[in-house]
């Protein structure tokens, strides 16, 4: 069963999509992770290769992309077991397949009858995605090895994300990892792989990706359409908030994330001290209905200045900086390990706190206000 059979219209949101983006089945080249395709092609050539991995990796970085290009590899792979008139065929050496084979076009188009997805639905009723994988969706893949022909290729299912299975979901995907269709391989991207139950990570071969250098992380984004900066400095200060990931990356061009962050280490440079028109200036742009990108936006920023805060106590300021002035406040405020580790426990605390908040409706711009608040607090318990 292939996405299209699933009832995925081209129009409605796709929960493994990001915005305007093109989806990671019609992505076809793949930066930064030639050591896992690799390590695939080796266990491929083989002849061992196990039936389900667990591609895992921080979010935005090409697993996806990644789980998309082995489906297109191992469907257009023949099946064939013994060496035939002419002998063996050639082992592959790559797992690229032609944008014209006629598995990539139908893949492509979302009408591959071996590949079953697995995401969060369309909640047709409510009109928006549903915010797990439930458990009818997953019933589902008893469908699709009913109806596709094992016999003619490789059947495959892509889980995306398998982090957000809920219970009952994640049983039945667990009931097909135990007792596996022949010539099937089942591909779970996972964010977070230890919060997923031990019976599925047992069964599944871990590969792990990377994230991304500077070099491949601009590359993902022009390959996704985007724009990077031209500035050699802009680029650089990109790279590091993006931390290897493409969809940080593309959310900070999107957003004027670079300027977001530059306000926030102008807004923080003389803490304790805070100058509440700009405290309030930063909450403002965060709140109301169409803001709710720049609200989770600023949150991200000012989780990733405390989490370079802390970095900058225990191995120095991180270089290049992110944005003017940053080095210079970051080592005031952390010049040791003690105060490194306050503020790597302010950083979990307001993070679950910003979640707590969101979770209730509070009001975005009092939310960041508060945030700020406690960072000022936290710097003058530190006498700095």
């Amino acid at each position: 069963m292939s996405a299209a059979a699933l009832g995925v219209a081209e129009e409605l949101p796709e929960a493994d999509r990001l915005g305007s983006y093109p989806h990671p089945r019609r992505t076809e080249n793949l930066y930064g992770q030639d050591a896992a395709e690799a390590r695939f092609l080796d266990s491929f050539n083989s002849g061992r290769m196990p039936h389900a991995w667990l591609i895992t990796g921080p979010r935005g970085i090409g697993k996806a992309t990644l789980a998309w290009r082995l489906a297109r590899f191992l469907i257009a792979q023949p099946l064939g077991e013994d060496d035939g008139l002419f002998g063996a065929p050639e082992r592959p050496d790559t797992l690229a397949t032609s944008p014209e084979h006629p598995v990539a076009r139908r893949i492509a188009a979302g009408s591959e009858g071996n590949l079953f997805l697995l995401r969060r639905p369309w909640d047709h009723k409510a009109k928006r995605l549903k915010t797990v994988i439930d458990v009818e969706s997953a019933r589902d893949l008893k469908k699709f090895f009913a109806h596709s022909a094992a016999e003619q290729a490789r059947r495959v299912v892509i889980v995306d994300s398998a982090d957000e299975m809920n219970a009952s979901a994640a049983n039945a995907v667990l009931k097909v990892l135990e007792e596996p269709p022949a010539n099937t391989v089942l591909l779970l991207i996972s964010h977070a792989p230890a919060a997923l139950l031990p019976t599925i990570r047992s069964r599944c071969q871990v590969l792990k990706c990377a994230t991304l250098s500077e070099p491949s992380l601009i590359a993902a984004l022009r390959e996704a359409g985007a724009e990077p900066p031209e500035d050699p400095a802009a680029r650089a200060a990109l790279s590091a908030l993006a931390e290897g990931s493409v969809a940080t990356a593309l959310q900070l061009i999107d957003d004027e994330g670079l300027a977001l962050y530059a306000a926030l280490v102008a807004l923080l440079r003389d803490l304790p001290k805070l100058s509440r028109p700009e405290v309030l200036a930063m909450a403002s742009k965060a709140s109301g209905r169409d803001a709710a990108d720049r609200f989770r936006l600023t949150v991200r920023l000012i989780d990733t200045f405390l989490a370079r805060a802390a970095r900058t106590g225990v191995a120095g300021p991180p270089a290049p900086e992110a944005a003017p002035g940053e080095a210079a406040l970051l080592t005031r405020l952390a010049p040791d390990t003690r105060r490194a580790r306050a503020w790597a426990e302010l950083a979990a605390t307001l993070g679950a706190r910003a979640r707590a908040g969101q979770a209730v409706n509070l009001d975005a711009g009092a939310l960041i206000t508060d945030i700020c608040l406690k960072i000022s607090e936290a710097a003058h318990e530190m006498h700095l």
